[in-house]
């Protein structure tokens, strides 16, 4: 045990998180198996949302993260040798609306059967306050799609939402209280009567306030992870589709609000991803989780809500003010600059030590990445995954930035200082300072220099303070291949026959075997370009034609 850890991550928590913790421990809610209440009627106006992508392989076959399984007994529902979040995917039903769903109505008919008989109120992962969550919205929008519900799945749908009534998770906030608020609501409004108007009311009192504490005025979600913006983001425009299918009263107000943030948010993760038109590395952030930008903006378009159009600043560069990334374009390049802190205080669970880290793309390729999220829980890889040495930025005495422990702690951490955003006719410029390593000997402070034109990216790293070693990498994409290289500098070969130069100054380079991680269960080997600083300066410049 470190108890200098322990205090410096548990001090910046709210006392709820304490409270909550303690009041389930306590107080342990059992499940209220009396009668459902009897369904709302509706206006039928249900929008086609988002489709997820097929995870029901057949009857009892399944595919989450990566990683197929089977369900051929009770107890497979909460096999001990699949991964916790796999388990809890195989609890979400996302297949009922994902692609095709109609072609597995028979298999997912059977499924939700089972879900029922096998799975005991109150027992095992399915009924935890998320999985409950996740699985609730899943079945009331396959109802409103269209399709029957027997009445022992109403019946469980009913003692669910009394369940999650009464396990709300104060204790963990962010994502997982939103999702416990938006299940709230979908139940208070697919049934009707006193419970249900409770259900809805404690929902829309959550996201009255979550609402506006985790979307940011320029539309960012606040645990400032790309992926969970985007999650967030389907809440949202669910949400909206919900109000107004039912066109209860209630919830028109906040329908209103929910609009507007839906709006901005689009606009902010439109500045977030990528050429090719995927998100951006920084945090814990995966493709195939979340919905991608195409999809949100496509749901949101049949919903009549718009993306709008990014704000620029100066030239081609968008600062994300409250959220603290920066985009910049010119030319044949988009670079995304994390110049942000790691996340909210008392929330840095999905916070990995990143800071100052960027990605890069080129003629439309990935060129410098983060090396992204494989898994979740605890263990070493995932430690190692949300270590600064796995991203695109600067370490200093072989520690991390923000100091990030277990699965979803961090204790001291860093915070950006110092921004200067600049643009003319000839270059975009950004500098930035963190004092995440001030903790160590010689209190080192790390700034970094970004300046894009035409036909080159330089970024210079200065080490201020004292310290024994400090290395700068680059991590490129997978697809994108080192030729000629030695210590001073080599050439980027790209699939399309794009070449670019790349060369170090004030260290020595070297070519490191690295693994990229864009899917949760895919490690796909890759190659970084380390440079380890000779002196308090370094540079590295990319140049193309």
């Amino acid at each position: 045990m470190n108890p200098a850890r322990y205090f410096h991550t548990l001090r910046h928590l709210r006392p709820v998180q304490f409270s909550g913790r303690v009041w389930h421990r306590i107080n342990p809610a059992k499940p209220d198996l009396g009668a459902a209440p009897s369904l709302r009627a509706l206006s039928g106006l249900w929008v086609q949302p988002v489709e997820r992508s097929v995870s029901m392989l057949g009857g009892h076959a399944f595919r989450f993260l990566n990683v197929t399984g089977e369900v051929n007994s009770a107890a497979d529902w909460n096999d001990p040798d699949q991964e916790k979040l796999w388990l809890y995917n195989l609890h979400y039903f996302d297949d009922l609306n994902a692609v095709g769903a109609a072609q597995r109505t028979a298999w997912h008919r059977a499924l939700m059967a089972r879900w029922v008989a096998e799975n005991r109120p109150g027992s095992g992962n399915g009924w935890e306050p998320y999985p409950v969550s996740m699985r609730l919205v899943n079945w009331i929008k396959w109802a409103l799609a269209g399709n029957e519900l027997e009445a022992s799945w109403v019946h469980s749908m009913a003692v669910q939402a009394r369940w999650l009534l009464r396990h709300v998770e104060w204790h963990l906030l962010g994502n997982h209280l939103f999702a416990n608020a938006k299940a709230l609501v979908f139940a208070g409004l697919f049934f009707q009567g006193d419970a249900a108007a409770e259900w809805l009311a404690q929902g829309l009192r959550i996201l009255e306030r979550e609402v506006s504490e985790q979307i940011l005025p320029d539309g960012a979600h606040f645990e400032l992870s790309p992926m969970y913006h985007a999650i967030i983001l389907e809440d949202l425009l669910d949400l909206v589709n919900a109000a107004e299918n039912t066109g209860a009263p209630v919830v028109g107000a906040a329908a209103a609000e929910w609009r507007a943030r839906a709006e901005r948010m689009l606009v902010w993760l439109q500045g977030m991803i990528h050429p090719d038109g995927d998100i951006a590395f920084f945090n814990d952030a995966a493709l195939q989780i979340g919905a991608d930008y195409a999809a949100l903006a496509a749901y949101a378009q049949r919903l009549g809500i718009g993306a709008g159009e990014p704000s620029l600043g100066v030239q081609e560069c968008t600062h994300h003010v409250d959220s603290g990334y920066v985009r910049l374009e010119r030319g044949s390049a988009v670079a995304l600059l994390d110049v942000a802190r790691i996340g909210p205080d008392y929330l840095p669970g999905h916070a990995h030590a990143d800071t100052l880290s960027f990605e890069l793309s080129l003629f439309g390729q990935r060129t410098v990445v983060n090396s992204g999220v494989s898994r979740y829980g605890l263990g070493a890889e995932r430690l190692r995954q949300r270590g600064t040495a796995a991203h695109s930025t600067v370490q200093v005495d072989g520690a991390d930035s923000s100091e990030v422990w277990g699965g979803f702690r961090v204790a001291r951490r860093a915070r950006p200082f110092g921004l200067a955003v600049a643009g003319s006719a000839d270059a975009l410029t950004v500098t930035c300072s963190h004092d995440g390593y001030r903790r160590l000997p010689g209190a080192p402070v790390h700034r970094r220099s970004w300046r894009l034109d035409e036909r080159s990216l330089q970024v210079s790293d200065v080490i201020t303070g004292s310290c024994r070693t400090a290395v700068a990498r680059y991590f490129l994409h997978p697809a994108v291949r080192v030729i000629g290289e030695s210590e001073e500098g080599g050439r980027l070969q790209f699939p399309d026959g794009h070449q670019v130069r790349w060369s170090a100054v004030g260290g020595g380079a070297r070519i490191v075997p690295a693994s990229w991680h864009p899917e949760f269960g895919v490690s796909t080997p890759s190659k970084v370009i380390e440079v380890v600083f000779e002196r308090p300066e370094a540079r590295f410049e990319l140049s193309w034609a």
